[in-house]
């Protein structure tokens, strides 16, 4: 029988394309797997950087100080020495979790007295009296001497050089840059360092700074104490003085990163864990535990109801959040009652499935800019780290001759005396920057997503598209995603959306009361993110990178022989 040459043709087409379907994908780039270490950050030559540490013996945590260091130079408006830090260290010998807060405290001198009489009736948002002690590098110190294995003057040699030797800036850092030039205007030592010719770096452009690459130098020869009790403090308190602030010797010298235990929940099978008050990692915590109370829509994460029910559960945890974070040793934080069953469920009881809230209101409970990365070394250890100057450029106030920008994390103080996050003298902020982990059995991760206020729910989001949707780590972080900009009016129904989500749920839940505004498919306005995981029973680690920033996962390198 003679088989026609159509019914060939299409058989062969068949065959062909039958290969392809089982390929396909919603996500645009693959997991990085290796039985080596992995370092994971929002900058490739900082991953590669971290990456060179692991090879050369350095641990996770030598390997996450020095992609650290080297982003605080390639990526200035968001990072950096003049900044804060938090992170979870996960030893994989011992099985347990570690929490480090290096948030700064605000200058004993700063007080809502001393603003008013200044005529200052809100909290400044940039300048000289937002500035709190910056807490990275003792963070830096306290984590190397706890669990560092090469010499700390080891991991500032690729900071020292793209600071010296420069740097090709890169796409989203020089957008940001350009988005955020008006902050270098507020002072003329800005101006000069980030400014060079009096515009932005182009897209490819060579950056240099070797005031930077000074300071560095000093931090890797004489440790952190330099920065807080030599030269560079001194460098700080006079251009503090010099600006009409409030920084003492003693406000730097005094100050020392505080290792905290992590609080966390139970998600559905899943430990998932947080760093605790000041920081609001119990926001996500508890968008968790409200969404757990709630079934799952089995036709996706972006299903018109699973949408819905993570919108409303966002809204009642942030709600909660800022009304009750602050720092602890200053005010009673209830973390315990907020992230109780009991209180998600009655939380989760006022989620109107067919009408969207905007006037969430807090509950009472029973007694950015930031860079974040992720590093994990062949012995299954992991860090977990996030860093911050607050916004772009933090204060917009450069310390003369040093090369970085001091943090404004004082603005996100309130002068009410009677808030719980009201400004004191050596009080912590409330702090937006939060580093997360999650473990079931042999299964550990390290995840963080950064962007202010965007980060419990993009924590929550990540989580349940992993737990829930079965997406792997590169997956659940690529996965179309939401946001909010709660403002001093409260958290209302604006909404910003990415533009991967189907326009016919965006209708369906125009009708709830929700209000979008549809992003690009991928915006950073959702927060760039982070994650590593650590399967101990095959000793294999994977990694991921979030495809809204500059970054990438790199593996460590081929031992040489």
């Amino acid at each position: 029988m003679q088989i026609s040459r159509t019914h060939i043709l299409l058989s062969l087409l068949l065959i062909a394309v039958a290969p392809l379907s089982a390929q396909d994908r919603s996500y645009g780039r693959s997991m990085v797997i290796s039985d080596g270490g992995i370092v994971a950050t929002s900058y490739t030559l900082a991953s590669q950087a971290g990456a060179q540490i692991l090879a050369h013996g350095g641990s996770a945590i030598d390997a996450a100080i020095a992609a650290n260091a080297a982003l605080g130079v390639t990526e200035p408006m968001m990072n950096g020495v003049g900044g804060d830090l938090f992170l979870l260290y996960w030893d994989a010998k011992t099985g347990k979790l570690y929490g480090l807060n290096a948030s700064g405290w605000a200058p004993r001198g700063l007080s809502i007295d001393y603003l008013k009489q200044k005529g200052t009736m809100q909290m400044p948002q940039a300048g000289i009296d937002s500035v709190t002690v910056p807490g990275a590098v003792d963070g830096w110190a306290k984590a190397h001497a706890r669990f560092g294995r090469l010499p700390w003057r080891d991991l500032f040699t690729p900071a020292i050089y793209f600071a010296e030797h420069g740097y090709p800036v890169p796409e989203l850092i020089h957008d940001y840059w350009e988005g955020d030039a008006q902050a270098l205007k507020q002072t003329p030592e800005a101006e000069r360092i980030f400014l060079p010719g009096g515009k932005v770096p182009e897209v490819g452009e060579m950056f240099v700074n070797p005031d930077l690459g000074k300071t560095l130098r000093l931090i890797a020869e004489q440790g952190r104490d330099v920065f807080y009790r030599g030269e560079i403090a001194q460098s700080i308190i006079s251009t503090s003085k010099e600006l009409g602030g409030t920084m003492q010797p003693d406000d730097l010298a005094d100050f020392s990163a505080e290792w905290v235990d992590p609080i966390s929940i139970n998600y559905r099978g899943w430990k998932v864990s947080e760093l605790p008050p000041n920081g609001q990692g119990m926001a996500a915590l508890e968008m968790l535990n409200i969404m757990s109370t709630l079934p799952t829509d089995k036709a996706g994460p972006l299903a018109p109801m699973e949408l819905h029910n993570r919108i409303e559960a966002m809204k009642l945890a942030y709600a909660d959040l800022y009304r009750y974070n602050a720092d602890p040793r200053f005010a009673k934080v209830p973390v315990r009652g907020l992230l109780s069953e009991d209180y998600a469920r009655q939380r989760a009881a006022q989620i109107d499935p067919e009408k969207a809230n905007c006037t969430a209101a807090s509950g009472s409970p029973a007694s950015s800019d930031t860079t974040y990365l992720a590093a994990i070394d062949r012995e299954g250890n992991i860090v977990s780290l996030i860093q911050s100057l607050y916004d772009a450029f933090g204060s917009g106030v450069a310390v003369k001759g040093r090369g970085f920008m001091l943090q404004d994390r004082g603005g996100l103080f309130v002068l009410d005396p009677s808030h719980p996050n009201a400004l004191m003298p050596r009080k912590r902020p409330f702090h937006t920057i939060i580093p997360a982990f999650m473990e079931q059995g042999d299964t550990h991760i390290g995840f963080g997503i950064m962007g202010g206020a965007n980060q419990p729910l993009a924590h929550a989001q990540f989580v349940s598209n992993f737990v829930d949707y079965g997406m792997n780590i590169q997956a659940a972080l690529s996965e179309p995603r939401f946001t909010v900009r709660p403002t001093e009016d409260g958290i209302g129904c604006d909404v910003l959306i990415e533009s991967r989500v189907d326009p016919g749920t965006l209708e369906l839940l125009r009708r709830r009361g929700h209000k979008f505004k549809v992003r690009k498919e991928y915006s950073t306005a959702m927060g760039r993110g982070q994650a590593v995981l650590r399967n101990a029973k095959t000793r294999v680690n994977f990694a991921s990178s979030d495809p809204r920033a500059d970054g990438s996962a790199e593996p460590e390198p081929v031992p040489e022989r």
